[in-house]
């Protein structure tokens, strides 16, 4: 017995001592991790690359965005540091990317630019139109630009057409098809399950809630999308055309035409994109090199042509000026409270505002705005801090991206200029409310719910129906939520609550109907606005002010983990997660206090 209480003991010391022992090995290994990553950081931010005497490749990899989650330098080093198969899902900076076209144009080292652009994955159209510009004005200074690719999808094909000279593979195609907008409708679905669900809306085209509501679009929703999806086809056709010295007939003609012109190519694609004066050459990939080469001279170490990649050029630092513009982003769906990964939280934000009312040294602001909207609460906590920004005599002016509608229309009824790219969708002035109560679903499976309660506005719950009293008030806070969104817009552009009444209803409106209705003070980009606050504050010298949440590195890790993950798998899913990723997921935005929401969802649906 003693042997074996002996055995005993010895056994549990031994593991004991194992387990400590493992337990300090890998106590010592993070920390000797932890080091390595000081250590790699270090030297990611401090290291400057060599000058190359060659083309600046601009190699983008994923979607474009104002706001990326984790910022480009930080991502390529996690990318490093981690790897991953893929990078469609990778986000990258609109202002980072035209700041570096703007470096290598007056940098005598880069003599021209190669577009590689298989990996981009998209962007709104403002996005592109920015970079377009930054690649015109490249292209101006004498230097050459070239793309090169497989095939083109339109995003792509929209920066390719502002090169000089455009390679296709000899597989490739030039995919223009237009734009399209689609939504999922599920009332059938909500019936089946026995979910009742209770709409506050006011406005004929609110049409956020429809997909509950109907099994399919009704026709003021088309006849509103229809027209400003039409608007953003011709605007990209213009454009593209202009660059390709053709009209829009014959850079898009109609499908039957475009099938007969097929046909005599016997469906090579890549022939009816050269004849049709879409592409300049056909050219395998070791054809493009050697072209290339030629250019910008052979990489004997590298065996390659002479680049850089846009990933890898080193930006400049500005210098710095006593008077300062800040920039804040109002990027992505607006929620209640602190920020969340591709949205903005409505504290997060008007604490930037704070900030920098409460900074001497900021002399104005710009708010860039790239938001479908959001929580009603939240664009109202945003909104009421920039009235104080203005109160503090300091200029605003309102640039917006790709969207500015509902919410994000809300917050920029402060400023004293507002601008918009002519592809903006803004104006979307509607309000609506969403409950959803399960009394029916859980009847259906036998489970009854039963109390009571000293009102019956004590008594809503979603395992109820919802008492009579409290949805008529809340049909009468959705009406004075949508009054109050109106007559905001009616003081801020000068107009009478009726006027502001016939252009609102929840309609979309481009960047350009807006300008014309009086939503907007003028068409352009971001140069334009910082150009206008510099003129409204009188400052002649100043620096820019990026007002950005740093992300920590458990942030960078785990977003690294989350794209290797996505990238393994197949492109259809991968395509599907990155649709979802640039648009905002209706359900999860259902978190405002009252249930009051002025979100435009058909914003960020387009194809």
């Amino acid at each position: 017995m003693r042997i074996f209480l002996r055995f005993i003991t010895g056994f549990f010391r031994q593991t004991w001592r194992l387990l400590n022992f493992v337990r300090e090995l890998v106590c010592n290994l993070f920390f000797i991790l932890l080091i390595f990553i000081a250590i790699s950081l270090y030297f990611q931010f401090q290291n400057k690359s060599e000058p190359v005497k060659g083309a600046l490749l601009v190699d983008l990899n994923g979607i474009i965005v104002d706001k990326p989650v984790v910022n480009n330098k930080l991502r390529v080093w996690g990318r490093e540091l981690l790897g991953s198969s893929s990078t469609r899902l990778q986000e990258n900076s609109l202002f980072e990317i035209v700041e570096t076209l703007r470096q290598a144009k007056s940098d005598n080292n880069i003599t021209g630019i190669v577009l590689s652009l298989n990996n981009l994955a998209g962007a709104d159209q403002p996005s592109l139109q920015y970079i377009g510009k930054a690649l015109s004005e490249f292209r101006n200074s004498g230097k050459p630009i070239y793309a090169i690719g497989e095939s083109y999808s339109q995003a792509q094909y929209y920066l390719a057409s502002f090169a000089n000279k455009i390679y296709l593979a000899p597989q490739g195609s030039v995919q223009l098809h237009g734009f399209s907008t689609n939504t999922l409708y599920y009332k059938s679905l909500l019936d089946k399950l026995k979910v009742s669900t209770h709409i506050f809306r006011v406005g004929t085209y609110k049409s956020a809630v429809e997909p509950m509501l109907r099994d399919n679009m009704s026709d003021a929703a088309r006849e509103a999308s229809s027209r400003w999806v039409e608007s953003l086809w011709q605007n990209y056709l213009t454009t593209v055309a202009a660059n390709r010295y053709l009209s829009p007939q014959q850079l898009f003609p109609s499908a039957p035409e475009m099938i007969t012109a097929l046909q005599t190519k016997e469906g090579n694609l890549a022939k009816y994109a050269l004849d049709n004066k879409l592409v300049d050459q056909i050219a395998s990939n070791p054809e493009v090199e050697t072209e290339l080469s030629k250019t910008f001279g052979w990489d004997e170490e590298n065996n390659n042509f002479n680049f850089i990649s846009i990933y890898d050029y080193q930006s400049q630092e500005q210098p710095q000026q006593d008077n300062e513009i800040a920039v804040i982003l109002i990027n992505g769906a607006i929620v209640d409270g602190a920020k969340t990964p591709g949205n903005i939280g409505g504290d997060a934000a008007a604490a930037q505002i704070r900030q920098a009312r409460l900074d001497p040294k900021i002399k104005a602001v710009i708010l860039r705005v790239n938001s479908p909207g959001g929580s009603a609460s939240a664009s109202e906590v945003i909104r009421a801090e920039l009235v104080a920004l203005r109160r503090a005599n300091k200029p605003l002016v309102v640039s917006m991206g790709g969207m500015a509608a509902s919410g994000g229309y809300w917050v920029s009824t402060p400023a004293n200029y507002i601008i918009a790219s002519p592809s903006t969708l803004t104006g979307s002035i509607g309000i609506f409310g969403v409950i959803n109560t399960f009394e029916n679903s859980l009847d259906n499976v036998g489970v009854h719910s039963d109390g009571v309660a000293t009102s019956p506005l004590a008594d809503v719950a979603i395992t109820k129906a919802l008492p009579p009293e409290f949805s008529q008030m809340m049909k009468m806070t959705i009406e004075h939520g949508y009054q109050t969104f109106i007559e905001l817009v009616a003081t801020a552009r000068k107009k009478t609550i009726a006027q502001m009444d016939e252009v609102a209803q929840g309609r979309v409106w481009t960047g350009s109907d807006a300008q014309q209705r009086g939503l907007v003070d003028q068409l352009g980009d971001f140069d334009d606005a910082v150009k206008k606050v510099a003129e409204l504050a009188k400052l002649k010298q100043y620096t820019l002010q990026w007002f950005s949440e740093q992300p920590n590195l458990k942030e960078v890790i785990l977003d690294q983990i989350n794209t290797s993950m996505q990238a393994m798998l197949p492109p259809p899913f991968s395509a599907m997660l990155t649709a979802v990723k640039e648009q905002p997921h209706f359900l999860n935005q259902l978190k405002d206090p009252q249930n009051l929401y002025a979100l435009c969802l058909v914003c960020s649906d387009l194809q």
